[in-house]
């Protein structure tokens, strides 16, 4: 049993219509029709706050079309796993290359052209969806937002209900340009990538989302190497008179002193204890307390 099923026969049980349930979950009666035709895929469970609606009008257990959906989803992911990933269409791209800096566009699109579908333009799609995404999540239970979106789009409260809950399901591998014409336009101000440190800047349009500007660094950091212990921090663990009380804490925190030509001797360290549990060589309401 699936999610269209479970819909068609309580809707059946209630006396109810497809317009019934299209106002109940605030979409069109288009998109309900193609859900239960099966030409829409149920959306993800998580994303979407249709289930909630619709399993009230149908009196359902509550999560019930939720669960449903789950798996329905499951089954069909599994059907397409072995499919190789689809390169973008032409005017997706072409959207998300209009919003690329004007000094950079060049240079982008020369890559994306040399390889499509490649490393770069999948994280910029990859990221542009999910800063994008990310707002409509927060925002889906805004009426006046949703309001503002469709007002700047063209498109009906119902409408535009529809284009996110759709929005919220695509992957990379699926965004269509439907989704880029009714989402990311609007939303994506302009973007730009540092494609040496594959840092990333988005600007988001001020009247749909708070934090306007995103900021995503991709840098490659040498893993923590280990090293051998001081000579002088050794002497000074090894003397009691000097290190006697000092806890792990203290100790690691010596331990991770690093020192390129001079050569410290024990003494130096008691002295580094020392400075480090006096109270006056911090300041401020988050001075550290004494780690004895």
């Amino acid at each position: 049993m699936d999610v269209p099923l479970v819909i068609r026969h309580r809707l059946r049980e209630l006396g109810l219509e497809q317009k019934d349930l299209a106002a109940a979950a605030q979409v069109t009666e288009s998109y309900i029709s193609q859900l239960l035709a099966r030409k829409k895929a149920p959306p993800a469970p998580g994303r979407t706050d249709i289930y909630d609606k619709m399993g009230k009008l149908l009196r359902l257990p509550g999560g019930e079309l939720s669960k449903l959906a789950d798996l329905q989803r499951q089954e069909e992911l599994k059907k397409k796993v072995a499919e190789p990933p689809r390169p973008l269409f032409k005017d997706c791209r072409e959207l998300i290359l209009h919003k690329c800096e004007p000094n950079k566009q060049k240079q982008i699109r020369g890559i994306f052209e040399k390889e499509p579908f490649g490393a770069l333009e999948r994280l910029v799609t990859q990221k542009l969806l999910d800063v994008a995404k990310r707002v409509a999540k927060e925002e889906l239970e805004s009426e006046n937002w949703l309001r503002l979106v469709a007002r700047l789009c063209d498109r009906s409260y119902e409408e535009m209900r529809v284009v996110i809950l759709e929005f919220l399901d695509t992957d990379v591998f699926s965004v269509s340009v439907e989704n880029c014409v009714s989402f990311l336009d609007p939303l994506i101000e302009s973007w730009d990538i540092d494609v040496e440190t594959f840092c990333i800047e988005l600007v988001l349009n001020r009247r749909l989302a708070l934090g306007h500007l995103k900021r995503f660094e991709f840098v490659e950091v040498e893993p923590e190497r280990p090293f051998d212990i001081e000579p002088g921090l050794e002497e000074f663990l090894k003397d009691q008179h000097l290190s006697g009380d000092a806890t792990d804490e203290e100790i690691e925190f010596l331990k991770r002193l690093r020192f390129k030509e001079k050569r410290p001797a024990p003494l130096y360290y008691y002295r580094e204890l020392q400075n480090l549990r006096d109270p006056l060589h911090f300041s401020g309401p988050e001075a550290p307390k004494e780690l004895h």
